[in-house]
């Protein structure tokens, strides 16, 4: 998840910077940092929300839901006030009440996330199809998008928006472009097939092309697992285990649910080296632990029925999530549908109450309706005296009884 999103901030600044003359760039001396926008009060989390304030507020609210906690009214409100007219979301809008206009920079990752979030609160189906309809007009001629619509199609955006219109009730195979090509023919164009070298990294998907070649990419494969079976991030745990697989080769017909499979087969392999996945970050000389991914990774394999693959990775995410997750709405998120995906207490995940301490970093979830729980009461009470009265009338009858079989019994010794 980190990934993601750094990945879509520089895809925003890059295209920001489209157009400026690399000359007039070098004279210009780097302008100074501006402040970052002050938080809003109903915005989950404490950091600067340019880049993820809507996709942070999106899984926020999507993961309090999955554990039975409503949504404080006020987060909810934030998130729909940042949707703008024509349906789409940017990353962050300070100010939600000015119009979204020609310099607003979309976002889809973040309209997708929105769609999951809004759909599962239920009662927003005018903001779901509005944002779902942008979605659509915003698909690229190859059947994919774009993180900032305009740009070339990736596959990490291609799978995170086809996964929030399957949520929102479309059928990805029918959402096709002008020239024809469906969000799945733009999905499986990312898969790397049967010639892939190394052999490992058959079945996985890739971000983008670089140099005309593409290259395994986990972010990217976990994404489209959930996309090819036509499911969100919000994961039911399997009943049963289904062993992995391969991409078969030859490969055969295209198909999503298959491409899916062996996409997870893909991640399968990669969790077995260190149970985690790893990463490159800037400045380290070595692989560094990509907790996020690894996340994703396991709702994508508890999504495909593989619990026994995703176990050490999600044992390896209970000992070592804190210091990723801490304070981090999107992460905690994350973590709570990690647990749920794998039928984990998520109060209980590794020690840590990821409920608590998601809800710590936001607008309290609505409590029970207070007059509800004393309508409830007295008719608990209520029961409970009814329950009692009728103890007493049982009782009485049996002692009733009790004395009537004796004096009966009198009787008869009396008879006799």
């Amino acid at each position: 998840m980190n990934v993601r999103r750094s990945a879509a901030a520089l895809a925003a600044s890059a295209v920001l910077c489209v157009g400026a003359a690399p000359a007039a760039l070098a004279d210009t001396p780097p302008p100074a940092p501006s402040a970052p926008p002050v938080v809003p009060s109903g915005l989950f989390g404490k950091a600067d929300p340019s880049y993820d304030g809507v996709w942070r507020q999106s899984f926020a609210l999507l993961a309090q839901q999955t554990v039975g906690a409503k949504p404080a009214a006020q987060a909810v409100d934030w998130l729909t006030g940042q949707q703008c007219a024509n349906g789409g979301f940017a990353s962050f809008r300070a100010d939600s009440a000015k119009a979204c206009d020609a310099t607003t920079v979309f976002d889809t990752n973040a309209t997708a996330a929105a769609v999951q979030a809004l759909k599962a609160l239920g009662g927003k189906d005018a903001q779901v199809k509005k944002a779902v309809d942008w979605l659509k007009s915003v698909q690229n001629e190859d059947g994919g998008w774009a993180y900032v619509p305009g740009s070339p199609s990736e596959g990490s955006s291609t799978s995170i928006v086809i996964s929030a219109l399957a949520v929102a009730g479309e059928k990805p195979a029918e959402v096709k472009s002008k020239a024809g090509k469906s969000a799945y023919d733009g999905l499986l164009s990312f898969q790397l097939g049967c010639s892939a070298e190394p052999a490992a990294d058959r079945g996985a998907f890739g971000y983008q092309p670089a140099d005309g070649k593409l290259a395994a990419n986990a972010d990217a494969t976990a994404a489209a697992v959930l996309a090819g079976l036509g499911k969100g991030t919000l994961v039911e745990p399997a009943t049963t285990d289904t062993p992995t697989a391969a991409l078969p080769c030859p490969a055969g017909a295209a198909d999503p649910a298959a491409a899916a499979q062996a996409a997870a087969g893909y991640l399968a392999e990669a969790l077995k080296k260190d149970g985690h996945l790893t990463a490159v970050t800037p400045g380290a000389d070595q692989p560094t632990p990509d907790t996020g991914n690894t996340a994703d990774a396991v709702i994508a394999l508890a999504a495909t029925g593989h619990r026994q693959a995703a176990s050490g990775a999600l044992e390896w995410l209970k000992n070592n999530s804190a210091s990723w997750s801490n304070r981090n709405p999107a992460a905690l998120a994350t973590l709570v549908l990690t647990a749920h995906a794998t039928g984990t207490d998520p109060k209980a995940f590794g020690g840590v109450d990821l409920v608590a301490a998601l809800n710590a970093t936001g607008p309290a979830p609505q409590q029970p309706d207070a007059e509800a729980q004393k309508v409830e009461s007295k008719e608990d009470k209520s029961s409970s005296g009814d329950k009692n009265l009728w103890w007493i009338i049982g009782a009485g009858a049996a002692a009733g009884m009790g004395i009537g079989i004796l004096l009966s019994g009198r009787r008869k010794k009396n008879q006799l």
